[in-house]
């Protein structure tokens, strides 16, 4: 079968490598879909520390595909089923397991990282993925292409379950990009009485737009807080989500909430410069500033049930589609941030 490898940084290979052979309590799958995460390109810059040197990683965590074949002691799932899986999988006993916070276990496996993930012809899920419940089933009403973007939606949902966006707030969104997108598209499902989404590129906030925007500021040619304030009556807003990994912006939140406004710091910063924040409008407008990663279990489960539940189109997200074999033109394409999401096909 064909799988793009990780070699080291800045070095990627699509070569022919076995078909994984599984275990009793394992899955085989044929990979349809894949789509390309941060994550990814980060690997691909700096290298993981959970990927020790002269490992040939298959890297990939967003992902979809049909069983093919199941080990003997495996229940619950049949050939020809379509799945999805979160690729963070915990140990099951530590502290953060036991409150099903799977994504902040300290010894968590992970697709793509610790195991091979999705950017190949065909995935062995490990038992313990099935175990501790990171298998999910497809709904007919999700195409491939939407279950493949099911990873990074969920962890949309766990920031804004952290700041509990409800019918009563007013969202402000930095950054129109997929991520700022999903998050428009869960705010506006919460029933959020009004989002506002700001970005840099006109493309981007346009299709944000179209997936519900209520209002879009182009800070290239307008200045943030005077929009904000004017849009809000001058109180600011409820809840801030940043989805920019820029220090700046995350320094600016507390201008741009109000009082008890509630921030997400989705966006993190890598080695970048440690923001100054603002700690008197934290304590006199009694703000709270909250961070998350990643999504637990819980989460993956809830966003497929919505997304099907509710029809929601994510196409507009996915904006090029590439073969395995163009693994490296999908990862510029991504990089370049002159698109949405880049999806590989494997049909």
């Amino acid at each position: 079968m064909r799988a793009a490898l990780f070699i080291e940084p800045g070095r990627i290979e699509v070569d022919d490598i076995p078909i994984p052979e599984i275990g009793e309590g394992d899955l085989l799958v044929e990979v349809a879909a894949a789509s390309i995460c941060g994550t990814d390109l980060r690997i691909m810059k700096h290298g993981h520390f959970r990927i020790p040197e002269g490992t040939r990683r298959v890297l990939g965590h967003e992902l979809t595909g049909r069983i093919v074949e199941t080990g003997r002691a495996v229940q619950g799932f049949t050939v020809g089923d379509r799945v999805s899986v979160a690729p963070n999988v915990g140990c099951g006993t530590c502290p953060m397991c036991r409150r099903g916070l799977n994504q902040l276990c300290p010894t968590y496996d992970a697709f793509g990282i610790t195991w091979d993930g999705g950017f190949q012809e065909y995935l062995r899920i490990p038992a313990a993925a099935i175990e501790r419940g990171n298998v999910f089933r497809v709904p007919d009403a999700l195409s491939d292409e939407s279950a493949a973007l099911m990873e990074p939606m969920s962890c949309c949902l766990h920031g804004q379950r952290k700041v509990a966006v409800s019918a009563d707030d007013s969202v402000l969104i930095i950054g129109a990009g997929p991520i700022g997108c999903f998050h428009t598209v869960l705010a506006k499902r919460a029933g959020a009485r009004q989002v506002i989404v700001a970005n840099t590129r006109q493309p981007r906030l346009d299709i944000a737009g179209r997936l519900g925007a209520d209002h879009l500021v182009n800070v290239g040619e307008s200045d943030l807080r005077t929009e904000v304030m004017e849009l809000t009556g001058g109180a600011g807003a409820d809840v801030v989500i940043t989805c920019v990994s820029k220090p700046e912006v995350i320094a600016s939140t507390t201008d741009l909430a109000g009082r008890l406004g509630r921030i997400n710091v989705f966006s993190g910063l890598g080695d970048q410069a440690r923001p100054q924040i603002d700690v008197n409008a934290l304590h006199y407008r009694e703000q709270t500033l909250t961070g998350t990663t990643g999504s637990s279990v819980r989460d993956y489960g809830d966003v497929i049930d919505i997304v099907a539940d509710d029809a929601i189109d994510l196409s507009p997200i996915v904006s090029a589609r590439f073969a395995l074999d163009e693994i490296e033109a999908a990862m510029d394409h991504s990089r370049s941030g002159a698109g949405m999401k880049s999806l590989l096909t494997f049909s």
